[in-house]
């Protein structure tokens, strides 16, 4: 473990072969698993949660104190699985009372200067471009990509093998395996190559094509197109995971595509 010129609390669990490069800053109550690299002028606060293996570059922020007036100093965290690249001053925010924590899995990329507010909840494989900004308690789910600079709106819940535009306004739920674009932020079709990419076959994409087609373009409201694909569409994983979506939803779902 490298420490010099970094300013490490005593108290802090360091795993095995961790690089801390210098004028970094950790604190007190803060794990940080094996093999993790650490770059110059990060700032890692309590609560922190880092698994294996995972990068993080200069000008990080992790786990501060929420940007919420209903945060009154509670003890919650923010816990990051293995595997992750944190670049350039990217920021992640710890829980409040909300949820208690800030949850990232594995895998993911999160490019530089893009902030994770209080509660939100990361899946793995996720890539999130520049200076993307994600309100408290915004879920995203595997696999998903979300363009530069876009903002997501707080309670949003965007699924997985989604592929959103850069600049994106995001202030409805995004369901799986679509491409959401233009504004308001609209259906754009079913995201195939990226399905394609993750070993979907020409079937099942055809099958979620089929799906997407009677919710959005039959003219139907959500909830008639959604009894219809029920009693239509014979079941599957894929189909029985964008109605559970759907129902599920608290914001409502993005619109359907219209011309441009």
């Amino acid at each position: 473990m490298s420490t010099n010129l970094a300013n490490i609390h005593p108290e802090a669990k360091i795993g095995r072969d961790v690089i801390i490069s210098p004028f970094t800053t950790i604190e007190a109550d803060v794990e940080i698993g094996d093999g993790t690299w650490i770059g110059p002028n990060v700032t890692i606060m309590n609560g922190a949660r880092i698994g294996k293996n995972n990068q993080i570059f200069p000008g990080a922020v992790i786990s501060a104190i929420p940007q919420d007036l209903k945060f009154q100093g509670e003890k919650t965290t923010v816990e990051i699985g293995d595997n992750n690249t944190i670049r350039e001053c990217v920021t992640i925010n710890r829980g409040t009372s909300a949820k208690g924590k800030t949850v990232m899995g594995d895998n993911n990329l999160l490019m530089a200067y893009m902030h994770i507010a209080h509660d939100c909840i990361l899946g793995n494989n996720i890539i999130i471009a520049n200076s993307t900004q994600l309100a408290g308690e915004v879920e995203i789910d595997d696999f998903a990509i979300i363009g530069g600079m876009s903002a997501v709106h707080q309670f949003c819940h965007i699924g997985s093998h989604v592929m959103v535009s850069g600049g994106s306004l995001i202030g409805k739920d995004v369901p799986p395996f679509v491409k959401a674009a233009r504004h308001p932020i609209s259906y754009a079709g079913v995201n195939s190559i990226g399905l394609r990419r993750r070993k979907f076959s020409n079937e099942k994409i055809q099958e979620i094509q089929d799906i997407y087609r009677i919710i959005f373009l039959k003219g139907m409201n959500n909830t008639e197109a959604v009894k219809f694909v029920e009693a239509e569409m014979p079941a599957s994983k894929e189909r029985d995971e964008v109605i559970m979506f759907i129902k599920n939803s608290k914001r409502g779902i993005m619109k359907g595509y219209f011309p441009e």
